[in-house]
């Protein structure tokens, strides 16, 4: 279950032989991706686990499970940055409901990220995922 724009990059991905050219892809992602303000850039914004710094804010409309689920985040690392941008992509739009059903770790690994990142960008990739789906999960409750 994958949106439209994530299904965009994962077919991106495709057409790229190396992963040279996919790093440099989502680096790119990452430049394009509009800044944080810094006004949200607080320690409840702050995603624990990361090697760089990491926000993220939610930006949901509604409430319960079909409330829509958007993010919007940012880092200090530009690798970093294409991976929240790639994060945008896969979540942003879905319910929360739909948020909580993602096989986040199936979709990504459509892309082979886990393949070539190093274990601390992985384990900061997870930290983001748990982060969304925690507060995919809290919005459902109630």
């Amino acid at each position: 279950m994958a949106t439209a724009a994530f299904e965009d990059i994962a077919e991106n991905f495709d057409f790229m032989e190396d992963w040279e050219d996919r790093y440099r892809f989502v680096i790119d992602l990452g430049k394009a991706l509009a800044p944080l303000e810094d006004a949200f850039k607080v320690p409840a914004t702050k995603v624990d686990g990361c090697t760089s710094q990491v926000w993220i804010m939610p930006r949901i409309k509604g409430a319960g499970q079909a409330a829509i689920f958007k993010f919007h985040g940012d880092s200090d690392a530009m690798i970093v940055r294409g991976l929240v941008a790639v994060l945008e992509a896969l979540y942003n739009g879905l319910t929360v409901a739909e948020v909580l059903k993602v096989d986040a770790g199936g979709e990504l690994a459509r892309l082979q990220l886990n393949d070539h990142l190093s274990a601390q960008r992985s384990n900061g990739l997870r930290a983001m995922v748990e982060r969304i789906r925690k507060v995919a999960g809290e919005t459902a409750a109630g």
